[in-house]
This record gives structure tokens, C-alpha cells and sequence, in this order.
């Protein structure tokens, strides 16, 4: 029975689908405590997100290391507004100051609005094949032992030679839902990572990833992350109290659009989303409210599916035993936030994440030597 890694997600100020942001746009303290929350709960990564409108991930990633001792930093990261070069060095940079802290989170765009924010004018495909490329350059200035040279569709560096390199491999976790991005991350991921879909289509689209893996060569197949926002209670009742009071917030903040995620993909005119994996999440909450023992979809539904939005919903004990059942799958990375960001992280470390690393830990002790 292998490992499986707890992933949180820290913010530059407290802000949900049902909080409006509070305070500064950079709040170092409320960095600082939420760090600390996230360390102290057991969680062994946080994500930081990217969008066009807010602070720079590497940067928070940095202060978020300089006030911590063990938890890694999960940096999110889109191809092509930074040189593959000129990025490899930085996460390669942070990753020395850190002590081997860093991960990739590669993401090739899933919003064109937001792309455009920024300048980006590239369309999808075009998109993934820039991140493939781009990704075949940053592992090369990682560990290429001599000076190296590239000419493709979109880099042309020569002889380029990092003085700067990681401290040990840089995972790179990589993000998307469509046929293009299971090509891509199938070939370059470490660990692919899908948003909280029913199980029956989370286990078809592990197949697809890693059946892209093994049409790039691979025989070492990517681990997989599945993101889940819990929502807990000290009863089923409570618990579904919760999730409804939650629900109702949503639409009461009209989606939640201050949100990173709703800021991040906000959409002119109701469009539909253009991005593969909230069209799923949308899917399946037509499909049903409920799904499995505790996926709860009406969150994806309020939201316009704008991130990482399904719930499990439930004592610690379903909620738990819910998470477990993605692992028996396959799932080797779990991506847990809350609608209440920073309280959730606590209480996941207080009452979710020990019950999760109890039965594993049991599983393994069940398994003959």
C-alpha cells in the first residue's frame, strides 16, 4: 500500500465562494498563519494558485518556505508568459532556498478570457503543444549535464547551462481534462490531477491518462491527484446542515465570483465554460446531486464548476472513508480545501486527515510481508 499525499491550498488573504475578500490584496499575515495552519494540520503540500489578476505564485511560495519548516509548496505555473529557461532557474532557485520543497503544477490555460488578460492569443491545442514543448526545455536546463540547445515550434534557446539546479527532482504535476491534456500530461506529469468527478468517470479518466502515458513510452505511469472541498460535521445531520448553509451562500455571492477561482474564470455574458473539466463537473451535477457515498455536486453547479468545487460531504468517518475509496482506485494525491478556507484546515487536520493515515496505515500492516 503506497503513500498518499494531503494537498491544502494557501491564498494571499482570506476570501472563498462564501467570503468576501478581507483586507489587503497581500496580506503577509494572514500568509503566515494560514502556512502555519496548513503545516500544523499534517497537510505535506499547499498549492499556490496562478491567475492574471493575482500576486505572483513563486513569490508566495517563497515567503510562505521562509516561515515554515516541512510542508512543501505545490506552485502553479502556466507555459508561456515566463521562458522555459528563465522558469526552470527560478523553481530551481526556490527549491535551494526551500530545502527541496517545490513541485510544478503545470496548468496549459483552460480559460481563454483569462489567457488574454495577459496577452496570450494562442488557442488550445496550440496551447498544449507550447506546454509540451516548454516542459521538454525546463527538464532539460534541470538536469542536463552539459550545455544544451533547442529549436521547436515555439523555443529556440542555445547553449543554454544552469549554474543553478534543484536540490533533487522537481515533481511536476500537471492539470486538465481533455483529450489534448491527457496526451501532454500522459507524456510529462509526475502526478496528474483531476478535479472531484463521480467515481466511475474518475476511473475512466485514470485510464486515459495513463494509457496516454503509455503511448509516449512511459512504463512509469503518473500518480494521480483528485481535489475534493469536505465538508464536515460532528453528525450526518450537522454535516448536511453545513453543506446546505454553504450552498446557500454561494448563491447568495452570486457564484462566489470574488473568489480566486471565480475571479480566475469568470465569464463574459453566462457563457458555458470552455474548459473540459468544468463541463464535467457540470455533467455530472446534471446527472444527480448525490453521487457515491458523499460527492455532493449542487457547489459545482452554483459556482459555474470555476475550479475545484464538488463537496463530500459527511462525519470525518464518511467523509474519510469516501477519500479512501478514490484511493482504491488509484488516486495517490489528495487535494483538500474548504468553502471556509482557513477554519477547514484546521479541522481537516484535527478530524479528517488522521482517520485517513490510520487505515492506511492498517491496510499496510494487513499486506504479508
Amino acid at each position: 500500500m503506497s503513500t498518499v499525499e494531503f494537498v491544502g491550498m494557501i491564498g494571499t488573504r482570506h476570501v472563498s465562494e462564501i467570503h468576501p475578500p478581507v483586507g489587503p490584496e497581500v496580506d503577509p499575515d494572514f500568509v503566515r498563519r494560514f502556512v502555519t495552519a496548513h503545516e500544523d494540520a499534517g497537510f505535506d503540500k499547499v498549492l499556490v494558485g496562478h491567475s492574471s489578476s493575482t500576486a505572483d505564485g513563486l513569490q508566495v511560495a517563497a515567503f510562505g518556505a521562509a516561515h515554515s519548516e516541512r510542508l512543501g509548496f505545490l506552485v502553479a505555473h502556466r507555459p508561456g508568459f515566463m521562458a522555459p529557461t528563465l522558469a526552470a532557474r527560478a523553481y530551481a532557485t526556490l527549491d535551494r532556498f526551500s530545502g527541496g520543497r517545490v513541485a510544478m503544477h503545470v496548468i496549459s490555460g483552460g480559460s481563454d478570457v483569462d489567457q488574454h488578460r495577459d496577452g496570450d492569443l494562442l488557442g488550445k491545442e496550440d496551447r498544449y503543444r507550447r506546454t509540451d514543448e516548454y516542459l521538454d526545455v525546463v527538464r532539460a536546463t534541470w538536469t542536463s549535464e552539459r550545455p544544451f540547445d533547442h529549436a521547436g515550434q515555439f523555443y529556440d534557446v542555445a547553449d543554454v547551462d544552469a549554474a543553478v539546479r534543484p536540490l533533487g527532482r522537481i515533481p511536476v504535476y500537471f492539470g486538465g481534462s481533455s483529450t489534448a491534456a491527457y496526451r501532454v500530461g500522459g507524456k510529462q506529469a509526475d502526478v496528474f490531477a483531476l478535479w472531484g468527478e463521480p467515481l466511475a468517470e474518475t476511473a475512466e479518466q485514470i485510464a486515459a491518462v495513463h494509457e496516454a502515458a503509455r503511448a509516449a513510452g512511459r512504463t512509469d505511469l503518473p500518480g494521480i491527484s483528485v481535489s475534493f472541498r469536505p465538508i464536515l460535521g460532528a453528525t450526518e445531520e450537522q454535516a448536511w446542515e453545513r453543506a446546505h448553509d454553504v450552498l446557500a451562500r454561494i448563491h447568495s455571492a452570486q457564484g462566489g465570483a470574488g473568489s480566486f477561482t471565480g475571479r480566475m474564470t469568470r465569464r463574459r455574458g453566462g457563457e458555458p465554460p470552455a474548459n473540459v473539466g468544468s463541463q464535467r463537473l457540470l455533467a455530472a451535477a446534471e446527472r444527480g446531486e448525490l453521487h457515491d457515498r458523499a460527492l455532493w455536486t449542487p457547489t459545482a453547479a452554483a459556482t459555474g464548476a470555476a475550479g475545484n468545487s464538488t463537496a463530500l460531504v459527511g462525519t470525518p468517518e464518511t467523509v474519510a472513508a469516501a477519500l479512501l475509496d478514490y484511493v482504491d482506485l488509484g488516486v495517490t494525491t489528495l487535494l483538500i480545501r474548504g468553502y471556509d478556507p482557513y477554519d477547514d484546515a484546521v479541522d481537516y487536520g484535527r478530524h479528517l486527515l488522521p482517520l485517513v493515515r490510520a487505515e492506511l496505515a492498517a491496510r499496510r500492516e494487513r499486506v504479508p510481508a
